[in-house]
């Protein structure tokens, strides 16, 4: 297997790309997942970065501000995090409130674009890219709440959910496929680590320029390996913790599973037999009654046919319950309570 040449993105996140010199690389995921230029003037420190540097759960990975104004949170995530949703809306929420100062108009809120790049499985989908935005639908009519020819001039937007956060998530591991378009170009490096020589999305050429490992010094490069190590035992721990409880969900699903088949299985069977009784007993009823030729003789046999056979087809139906429940391995004490027959009738059927 070919040896890896280029540092995978997590670790030059956090540790390579707010040197100014490296802002192209994020300037080309950006270009690429927004299909437009993006320009990025500085690098912000988040106040919640600052109030604990080692205070990682609410740490924002980097902070860029557009030539718009605009910002842009940037997230790298190994952890499998249940609430990662809500970390999201959390680091967005926070920011909101910091980028605007006392007694401003909310007219100076910025707009805030919440990339997070993921490595485990958040939520149940099978994109690899997923994006989401703000509107306002009519509960009666459907239709989207759009701004007035005012606010749009005011704002210089077109749509109310260009006011809001946005957020993108892009699951890098589940993205196994050859690159077709620039963004899978980008996911492909995100996923392997590698950067293949026709690569042409924005700021790849960059990061194979400057993200090599051959350029590492002996400290950093033991370091980074030892990262490599933790994310394969984090994610080999994820993935046992998540087989050894499907496997247990099975077993019990199964035992519960044929505990309830066979309840079913006997009311099935009780019904089917005391329909069968109901049929056996008619006929030899009539039967009887055509023989006799007397009203009494048909009656009384109708009465005896049908007891006897609803007695018949409820031995019957019960002696298959017992059987099947013994050949399922079932012991004498659940037999009894699936039946409500003694060990002496039992046995008996057998």
């Amino acid at each position: 297997m070919e040896k890896k040449k280029y540092i995978r993105f997590d670790w030059a996140m956090k540790r390579m790309l707010r040197d100014k010199s490296n802002y192209a690389i994020l300037e080309g995921l950006l270009t690429t997942l927004f299909k437009e230029k993006i320009t990025i003037n500085r690098l912000l420190e988040s106040e919640s970065n600052q109030e604990d540097e080692l205070d990682k759960y609410n740490r924002v990975d980097i902070l860029a501000e557009n030539s718009r104004g605009e910002l842009f949170i940037i997230e790298v995530q190994n952890n499998d995090e249940y609430a990662y949703f809500q970390r999201m809306l959390f680091g967005v929420s926070k920011l909101v409130t910091e980028y605007i100062n006392r007694g401003e108009g909310y007219q100076n809120i910025k707009k805030i674009y919440s990339v997070n790049i993921v490595y485990f499985d958040l939520g149940q989908g099978k994109d690899y890219l997923y994006h989401g935005k703000t509107e306002f639908l009519g509960v009666n009519t459907g239709e989207v709440l759009n701004l007035s020819p005012f606010q749009r001039q005011k704002f210089n937007v077109d749509a109310v959910s260009e006011l809001y956060p946005e957020y993108y998530i892009l699951k890098a591991n589940d993205f196994n496929e050859k690159p077709s378009n620039l963004l899978e170009e980008w996911m492909y490096y995100l996923s392997t680590g590698d950067i293949p020589q026709d690569s042409t999305a924005p700021g790849l050429s960059e990061a194979r320029e400057k993200l090599k490992l051959a350029m590492m010094s002996k400290g950093e490069l033991s370091a980074y390996y030892r990262h490599l190590d933790n994310t394969v035992i984090l994610r080999d721990n994820i993935y046992t913790s998540r087989g050894e409880g499907l496997l247990e969900g099975r077993e019990m699903g199964r035992k519960e599973g044929m505990l309830e088949g066979m309840l079913k299985g006997m009311e099935k069977g009780l019904s089917e037999g005391l329909e069968k009784g109901r049929e056996e007993g008619l006929a030899e009823g009539m039967e009887k009654g055509r023989e006799e030729g007397l009203a009494k003789g048909r009656e009384e046999g109708l009465v005896k046919g049908r007891e006897e056979g609803l007695a018949e087809g409820m031995r019957n139906a019960k002696a298959q319950i017992v059987k099947k429940l013994i050949s399922s391995g079932a012991n004498i004490d659940l037999i009894i309570d699936v039946t409500g027959l003694t060990e002496v009738e039992i046995r008996s059927l057998l």
